[in-house]
């Protein structure tokens, strides 16, 4: 059984023990894909590929899936007044190239014009905006690893959410990296590039 990457502490049993019927030797570390993906058991981990390696997070919080709830009804009543592109949210595959197969963001925004690259099963690229809720064992995975990845896939505009503070930091693409465009928290609106006019504070999710 290899060492697998971890946004939290874990143990590597808990992939163990298989059905009979799942007969199966997972891979090293820098050969995962998608189809060694599409093997895993469901145990209630959130499971990512990342060029190859294995990243596994437990089930969010109550507080993250009620972030999580907020967004996606305040960003869905916005998108029915500015039909821009369409919305989904975890748990849902994206596939970006070779660099992820896949991520699961928490919340993803998909523009109009570029609705092609969602499939039946998953969505095949970057999306425009990704947004992440933060927890305790997943910061630095969503800071560093994510951050990263997102940025030289493509992700024009990255959000990242801190329950604690209350506080939502959003990135924009700039080349091929991300640059700050504000930290916003309590009374203050969000501004977006992807999403214009959003009306939308940092309170309202926390």
């Amino acid at each position: 059984m290899p060492v697998m990457q971890t946004a939290t502490p874990y143990t590597a049993s808990s992939l163990h023990p298989p059905p009979r019927a799942f007969q199966w030797t997972p891979p090293l570390q820098g050969r995962w894909t998608y189809q060694d993906y599409k093997r895993l058991p469901d145990n209630g981990m959130r499971y990512e590929v990342i060029e190859g390696e294995l990243y596994m997070t437990p089930a969010p919080s109550t507080k993250h899936q009620r972030i999580l709830l907020a967004l996606v009804i305040r960003l869905s009543d916005y998108l029915k007044r500015h039909p821009l592109g369409e919305l989904f949210f975890a748990p849902v595959d994206v596939r970006m190239g070779n660099l992820a197969n896949p991520v699961q963001p928490d919340l993803l925004f998909i523009a109009r014009d570029r609705l092609n690259i969602v499939k039946e099963d998953y969505i095949d690229g970057a999306p425009d905006l990704i947004a992440e809720a933060l927890s305790p064992g997943s910061q630095s995975y969503d800071r560093r690893t994510k951050f990263n990845l997102y940025a030289r896939a493509g992700v024009k505009e990255y959000w990242l959410i801190d329950p604690q503070s209350c506080v939502v930091e959003i990135y924009v693409l700039r080349g091929q990296a991300y640059a700050p465009l504000g930290d916003f928290n309590s009374d203050q609106l969000l501004r977006s590039e992807i999403l214009p006019n959003l009306n939308l504070s940092a309170k309202e999710l926390c």
